[in-house]
């Protein structure tokens, strides 16, 4: 019988240089290594929606109930997240309008890394120095790009490029669902779009593939975000792919 794969994690989250508030939420709170199953989300309440820091935390609580079990489907997981936040919207007419991002990722015993993902936030791998986005965003610019209306280095700049066409909170949200078979020193970034609107696909690969543990990562990725201007709140969890532990 193969040995289990064995992970260890980090999330940190920071409210940036220009927002009042951090609408970010990410689990697990604490950062750990143990072996599969691991379960990491990352929320970004939506900017200029109502109570988006409430809607994060809202559908990161519903997505991360009971995460020890053993046979989850990320997907199920968004859904009862979306249920959440439309029956909070339900009972406090206060909150209606709110919504937020959700990536999730069931880092499995058996090395199966399965997404669910809503939203802009984003999935990453890096292996072998190679750094590839595993989500799609949701976006009104990436479905431009994808037409071949614009291009990806357009994309960066383009004035709706925050405008999201799908979020929690929404009725009959799709919800993404993606699956890679992991490998031994890959490196998972889940992050919100704090730091890939300000820090380039290159850099955020260098500053990982440099990193002295996951924490670490984590730091460097934030700093970069608020060199950079800081414009939004930067979350990000990183998941180091380990040697099984003897």
């Amino acid at each position: 019988m193969n040995e289990p794969f064995h992970y260890s994690w980090a999330g940190e989250t920071h409210g940036g240089l220009v927002r009042s508030a951090n609408e970010d939420s990410f689990a697990p709170a604490t950062d750990g290594a143990a072996a599969g199953p691991v379960l990491v989300a990352v929320a970004d309440g939506m900017g200029g929606h109502a109570a988006g820091d409430v809607a994060s935390k809202v559908a990161i609580s519903a997505a991360t109930n009971d995460p020890a079990e053993t046979d989850v489907d990320p997907v199920r997981r968004v859904e009862l997240a979306n249920k959440a936040v439309i029956e909070a919207m339900t009972a406090d007419p206060a909150l209606a309008g709110m919504g937020t991002t959700l990536t999730l990722g069931w880092f499995g015993a058996d090395g199966m890394l399965r997404l669910a993902h809503v939203g802009d936030s984003r999935a990453y791998v890096l292996r072998e120095g190679e750094l590839r986005q595993l989500t799609s965003d949701d976006t009104v610019v990436a479905g431009l790009v994808q037409a071949g209306h614009i291009s990806e280095e357009q994309a960066r700049n383009h004035p709706r490029r925050h405008l999201v066409t799908q979020s929690i909170g929404m009725p009959d949200v799709g919800i993404e669902r993606v699956e890679i078979s992991l490998q031994t020193s890959d490196v998972v970034l889940i992050c919100s779009d704090g730091l890939t609107g300000m820090v380039s696909d290159e850099t955020i690969a260098e500053l990982l593939s440099r990193r002295q543990g996951p924490s670490d990562a984590a730091w460097a990725l934030i700093t970069a975000a608020n060199a950079a201007g800081g414009h939004d709140n930067t979350t990000v969890a990183v998941v180091e792919v380990n040697p099984s532990s003897d």
